[in-house]
């Protein structure tokens, strides 16, 4: 039959399904039929075909057609399961069921009533898969379907590569398939590198899709951290009655990190073979993230069979959480392993910085930021992972791109969601005295970037970049302000040397950040100056030799520490201020920061085209919420420090005492505004130690060789705020990775037009 006619056959019976008003039995074959047995349509074809409007019909004029055909649906998926797809016409059956449902399903989870409709049992699909009549043994239909998308992700001849020599045997039996000698590509656990198939490729791609569409019941539910966060398909795939969990773990996990999109490093490769991969590993890195949302911070923990997890997990780790896949991810221990995944990921987002060398030498991906997530969640479940990737410097291959990306992000509405999770990564990151250490490695590499050119370390790039960010990105960024310094000032004990071109940005956002219009247009303003301060305290007080440049810019602009001294207090003074500023609303001043040449290639952050979709965001917890204060101990070993409560409105501010802090009183003076102290310790009345002394070179060269021993305080304890998990930020993290799953799942358009209630859509 030809491809229209067999397109016209699946019309009617779409038009059959809407417009009869008795209900269609089940055992009617021959109409049901229709919809799966001779179609040669492509799942684009399917989606054109049954419009939104008609499923809708059926579900509020036919509920029970509906039922029969996501019944039916179901019934074909577990029979090929069953009987292995052996032939061509079975696979077609597969196929075209499974692209139906993908498109049906968002309808029934966009209403309530319909919900629980997978949860219930049918009449004979009982749970032996004998087919017993017996109610009480049946399996809910969504288990049937999750088991059966299961059994066929791993079908030899279908979506695997069969292992038997010859045809004359029957082909391997499903049930006693061992799915671990199945394992689509080499990696973690698995040594053997299966010869590449693109129709397996395709296959695997449908069924992963169509499980992602299961697992998107959690957008159809409005944001709720309370609400326990168990996703009950995910649950069910990802527990022990899967049997398939562990081979297909490992089997996304590998096929994301071990993806070239180079094209076997030969440059323009890609313009001669079509890369079929892509796809598949785009989808696989989505479902990876999605099995992995599960909340740590509230992770139960019952006792799991690890038996068998083979050599590549850690058997002597305690039991994880009741999601295999997360328990699998967070016992990964061989060195061998976690190089695999690091190399994998920095590859991957890498991948757009190499773009701009030889302009379309490279494929360029898209989903980095289904890899961010993927790389969040590695180091959140995984300390052993965390420790390895601090261990060496290829955590700055990581880096790298992720400043990259926020750079190029900043002035991007659409793309705030990206802002943030970098931001998280390196706020994860810098809680960790290793990730400071390992930021003063020269920066040689010149990803084309749209900032200053500096001569420097990794150190200087981090802190240029979030000076960009800070003074050039938009409105919506600036609750990330606190986040970003938090980020410095953990790492401040360990920078050795700043750059001038550093220095001067560092003193630039004080100036910007203590004048009086900033620090009282808001209740919180004045902690971006304490973390300042706790910075400059940091360097000077661990790294004074080899920072004579900052200490040179704090000198030039003692002005501003001055000023901060005197601030006023009085509530006529400060309103004068305010009602100034209002009058030139920018978001702030860049004067004094000549920003010189930028990077070579470098294009500046253009905001989204119009007319671009963006979905929206649940608020991220305050930086208080987000991160919890540890002192670092004389052998570098990190004490937790209980929050002090009378020192709320004080939070955020340097140790007293040291060489310039400007703690401010918790009392409030008459206007509301809070008391300024200046607390300073230097023998002189301005933080110079270098009196008498007037050209700028001579000036360097003291601070270069002088020595300020016994002019300093006792060095006070380094204190880190480290990234604690919280329902919160769970939350934050489910409505953001839907948001992109939503956003890049155009080609067929999944989600598009459904009534989405976990965020909101809107046009750019």
């Amino acid at each position: 039959m030809g491809s229209s006619d067999s397109k016209l056959n699946f019309r009617k019976a779409v038009i059959q399904l809407t417009t009869k008003t008795q209900p269609v039995e089940a055992t009617d074959d021959a109409f049901w039929d229709q919809f799966w047995a001779d179609t040669a349509t492509s799942v684009q074809d399917v989606f054109a075909l049954v419009p939104a409007a008609e499923i809708r019909a059926v579900r509020e004029e036919s509920p029970s057609n509906l039922a029969t055909l996501c019944y039916k649906a179901v019934e074909k998926l577990v029979q090929g399961a069953e009987s292995g797809c052996h032939s061509e016409k079975e696979k077609q059956i597969v196929l075209n069921c499974s692209r139906l449902l993908t498109r049906v399903l968002p309808y029934i989870f966009e209403d309530p009533d319909w919900r629980g409709f997978f949860w219930s049992t049918v009449p004979g699909a009982g749970r032996g898969g004998q087919g017993e009549e017996d109610d009480e043994n049946a399996r809910p239909l969504a288990e049937s379907l999750l088991l059966a998308i299961a059994d066929l992700l791993f079908c030899p001849d279908f979506t695997v590569q069969s292992h038997r020599r010859s045809t004359v045997d029957s082909a391997e039996d499903v049930h006693s398939l061992d799915s671990c000698e199945y394992i689509w590509e080499a990696g973690v656990g698995f040594a053997h590198s299966p010869q590449p198939n693109y129709i397996h490729d395709m296959n695997r791609m449908e069924l992963l899709k169509l499980l992602l569409t299961c697992f998107s019941e959690a957008m159809y539910l409005p944001p709720a951290p309370e609400s326990g966060s168990t996703n009950p398909w995910v649950q069910f795939f990802c527990s022990t009655e899967n049997r398939h969990a562990l081979p297909l773990f490992t089997s996304l996990l590998n096929t994301v990190c071990a993806y070239d999109p180079v094209g076997y490093g030969i440059p323009y490769n890609h313009l001669l073979f079509s890369d079929y991969r892509e796809p598949l590993v785009e989808e696989a890195a989505q479902v990876l993230i999605v099995t992995l949302d599960h909340d740590s911070a509230s992770s139960a923990s019952p006792t799991v069979d690890g038996t068998t997890t083979g050599t590549a997990m850690d058997d002597a780790d305690p039991p994880g959480p009741e999601n295999l896949f997360v328990n699998y991810l967070s016992r990964i221990h061989r060195e061998e392993d976690f190089q695999f995944i690091l190399k994998g990921i920095a590859r991957l987002l890498s991948n757009p910085l190499l773009q701009t060398y030889l302009p379309n030498s490279t494929k360029k991906i898209q989903f980095h930021q289904e890899l961010l997530v993927l790389f969040w969640k590695l180091c959140d479940f995984n300390k052993k992972f965390l420790f390895f990737v601090l261990k060496s410097s290829d955590v700055l291959d990581i880096l790298v791109p992720i400043l990259f990306f926020l750079n190029d992000a900043r002035a991007d509405q659409s793309r705030v969601g990206l802002m943030h999770i970098g931001v998280f990564i390196l706020l994860l990151l810098s809680g960790e005295r290793n990730f400071g250490v390992r930021l003063n490695k020269p920066y040689s590499v010149r990803v084309p970037m749209d900032i200053p050119v500096f001569t420097g370390t990794h150190a200087d790039l981090l802190i240029v970049v979030f000076h960009k960010i800070i003074t050039s990105g938009h409105q919506r960024l600036q609750p990330l302000f606190d986040c970003l310094l938090t980020i410095v000032v953990n790492v401040s004990p360990y920078l050795k040397s700043l750059s001038m071109v550093t220095a001067n940005k560092l003193l630039h956002l004080l100036e910007a950040f203590s004048t009086t219009w900033f620090l009282f247009s808001a209740a919180q303003n004045h902690h971006l100056v304490f973390f300042l301060l706790e910075v400059f305290n940091n360097i000077i007080q661990y790294q004074f030799d080899g920072n004579s440049n900052l200490v040179y810019a704090i000198i030039r602009k003692r002005s501003v520490f001055h000023q901060l001294a005197n601030l006023p207090t009085d509530p006529p003074t400060i309103h004068k201020a305010l009602q100034r500023r209002r009058r030139t609303p920018e978001p702030l001043s860049r004067t004094g920061s000549q920003e010189g040449t930028s990077m070579e290639g470098s294009r500046p952050a253009a905001p989204a085209e119009p007319g671009t979709l963006k979905t929206s965001l649940v608020a991220t917890p305050g930086i208080d919420k987000l991160t919890e204060k540890s002192q670092v101990s004389e052998d570098g070993t990190l004490r937790s420090l209980e929050p002090e409560p009378q020192q709320s409105s004080e939070d955020g501010s340097p140790a007293k005492g040291a060489w310039l802090a400007l703690p401010f009183s918790p009392g409030l003076c008459s206007g509301g505004w809070p008391r300024l102290r200046w607390v300073y310790d230097g023998k002189h009345g301005h933080p110079s130690p270098c009196r008498g002394l007037t050209d700028e070179s001579e000036i360097l060269r003291f601070l270069q060789h002088g020595t300020l021993v016994g002019l300093l305080p006792v060095p006070h304890p380094i204190l880190i705020r480290k990234y604690q998990a919280n329902s919160g930020t769970a939350m934050w993290f489910r409505t953001y990775m839907w948001g992109v799953i939503y956003l890049r799942n155009v080609d067929p358009p999944v989600w598009y037009d459904t009534d989405v209630k976990l965020f909101e859509i809107q046009r750019v």
